[in-house]
């Protein structure tokens, strides 16, 4: 385990690897020593320090271990890892998978970013409106409509075409793993699963 009681989120990188490496350290305090090596692997990688031997100790620490990193690691850590594989995998399926990760969650972020720092608390979902958009095209842009909260099959379609690619390899374990977080942490998929009553159309693991 990491000496330390508390976890300290860092910001940014220091311009001496030593330090950058320390002041990371910091940031698995009381964790297990597996996850700060995972950590230190991407930020190698990220500096270029001996690429390819420190690619093949990434890829095949996900290959020995990558059940208890998908399910040890937060949502930061595996988008670092699914990037690595996006930057460095010589495999072209796997640098497509892992991007796709990526596009999900960066997705998503800018959402609730944006929702965050808006005037106001954000307001709940309005019953009238979901009423609405049972019975009405309700336009957003360029020809996309809203989502018929409760019932809509969308985003279990969607589901059905990424159940194959969450079976391949580390990365697709990964993607796995960050879309059923997205169901369950405060997210616009959480939220819309609050509402959804159609159990034919669920996206989500249960």
């Amino acid at each position: 385990m990491i000496d330390g009681d508390a976890p300290m989120q860092t910001r940014g990188s220091a311009k001496s690897l030593d330090a950058h490496l320390e002041n990371l350290r910091r940031e698995f305090a009381g964790q297990p020593e597996l996850l700060w090596h995972h950590a230190k692997l991407i930020v190698l990688l990220r500096r270029g320090v001996e690429t390819d031997k420190v690619l093949a100790q990434f890829e095949d620490l996900w290959e020995q271990e990558g059940a208890f990193l998908a399910g040890a690691l937060n949502l930061r850590w595996l988008v670092s890892a699914t990037d690595t594989f996006a930057d460095h995998s010589r495999d072209a399926e796997t640098r497509t998978l892992a991007t796709l990760v990526s596009l999900l969650v960066n997705t998503i972020k800018i959402y609730e970013t944006e929702r965050v720092l808006a005037d106001g608390a954000p307001s709940p979902l309005s019953p009238a409106k979901i009423e609405r958009v049972q019975d009405e095209l309700v336009p957003l842009f360029s020809g996309l409509s809203c989502f018929t909260v409760g019932t809509d099959d969308t985003l279990r379609n969607m589901r059905w075409r990424l159940d194959p690619l969450m079976e391949k390899g580390p990365v697709g374990l990964i993607l796995k793993t960050v879309f059923d977080r997205l169901q369950v942490e405060d997210t616009a998929y959480a939220r819309l699963k609050a509402q959804h009553h159609r159990e034919r159309t669920g996206w989500w693991s249960e």
